[in-house]
C-alpha cells in the first residue's frame, strides 16, 4: 500500500480488516483445537488396519466429526453431524466428543443404542433444552457402532443417520431412529439397538449428509441417496485408500464451480475377523 492510499484511507476500514484478521486468526487457531480433539489416522489405524476417513469441512472448523474408544475386545466408533457447521457446528462437536468420553469412562458394558440414550440426556441437559416454545433446537445426528472382535458382534443405533454394509456387491441399508440427539418434538423414546453378524470384507459406512445434499452436476442439484450408494457399492471393491480417492474426487466433480453446501464426513472400514 502506497503513502497515498493509506492517508486516503478511512480509519474505519483499517479496524475492520484488523478486526476481520483477527476473527480469521482466532477461527483457524479453533481448528486445531478441534483437529486435537479428532482420533489421529495413526489412532485409528490401530482400531482398524483398513480405513478411510474423508473429512472435508465446508469452513475452517466443521460441525461433523468422528470418535473412536477401545474397551478390550471392543471398538466403539461413531460419526455425527451437528446442528449448524462453521462455528457453532464446532461447538457441538466439542460437546459431543466431550460427553462421549464421558459417557464410555462412567459405563463400562454399556450398549451403543444406551450410549444415544445418555448422550441425548446430557445434551438436552447441557442446552437446557425443555421443550419450550421458540427454544433452540439444537442437537446432533449421529450413528455409533459397537464391534466385539471376539464374536464378530456389530451392535449399532442411530439418531437420524443410517448405517450402510457392502456385502458382495450388495448394499445393507440400517435406519436409524428418526429422532436426534436433543430434544425431540414429540417424545424422546429409547435408541434401537441392532445386532448385526458381521462377516470378514464387509466395508462398513457411516456419513453426515454433506455429499448426499451437494449441489452441482449439468443441473446444479443435489447429489441424492441412490447415487450415492450405487458410488459406495462400486468403492467396496477398490482397495481402501483408492476408495477415498474416487469418493472424493467424485464429490469434487460433482461440486465443480458450486459452494459447498455443507461439511462432508465418510468414514470407510473394511471389517478384517481377527
Amino acid at each position: 500500500m502506497d503513502l497515498l492510499s493509506s492517508i486516503n484511507e478511512p480509519p474505519e476500514y483499517s479496524l475492520i480488516e484488523k478486526q476481520k484478521k483477527e476473527l480469521n486468526d482466532s477461527i483457524r487457531y479453533a481448528s486445531y483445537i478441534q483437529k486435537a480433539l479428532l482420533p489421529s489416522q495413526k489412532e485409528i489405524d490401530r482400531y482398524f488396519t483398513q480405513n478411510f476417513v474423508l473429512n472435508l469441512p465446508k469452513d475452517v472448523v466443521s460441525g461433523d466429526f468422528y470418535w473412536f474408544y477401545r474397551l478390550k475386545n471392543k471398538i466403539i466408533f461413531s460419526v455425527a453431524d451437528c446442528t449448524g457447521h462453521g462455528v457453532p457446528g464446532a461447538f457441538m462437536s466439542v460437546l459431543g466428543i466431550s460427553v462421549l468420553n464421558q459417557i464410555v469412562l462412567s459405563y463400562k458394558d454399556i450398549s451403543a443404542g444406551g450410549i444415544l440414550d445418555l448422550l441425548r440426556e446430557h445434551v438436552m441437559k447441557s442446552l437446557h433444552q425443555t421443550g419450550a416454545a421458540g427454544e433452540q433446537k439444537d442437537g446432533m445426528d449421529i450413528t455409533l457402532g459397537i464391534i466385539d472382535f471376539a464374536t464378530n458382534q456389530l451392535q449399532f443405533a442411530g439418531a437420524y443417520n443410517p448405517l450402510y454394509i457392502v456385502r458382495n456387491g450388495s448394499l445393507i441399508k440400517y435406519d436409524g431412529d428418526k429422532m436426534p440427539i436433543g430434544i425431540d418434538p414429540v417424545e424422546e423414546k429409547p435408541f434401537q439397538n441392532h445386532n448385526i453378524l458381521i462377516e470378514s470384507d464387509d466395508m462398513l459406512y457411516m456419513f453426515s449428509d454433506g455429499f448426499a445434499d451437494q449441489f452441482g452436476g449439468e443441473y446444479g442439484k443435489k447429489f441424492k441417496y441412490r447415487p450415492f450408494r450405487e458410488l459406495l457399492i462400486k468403492a467396496s471393491v477398490l482397495p481402501i485408500k483408492d476408495q477415498q480417492e474416487l469418493i472424493n474426487q467424485t464429490f469434487n466433480e460433482w461440486k465443480a464451480n458450486e459452494s459447498q453446501v455443507d461439511d462432508v464426513l465418510i468414514l470407510g472400514i473394511r471389517h478384517v475377523s481377527h
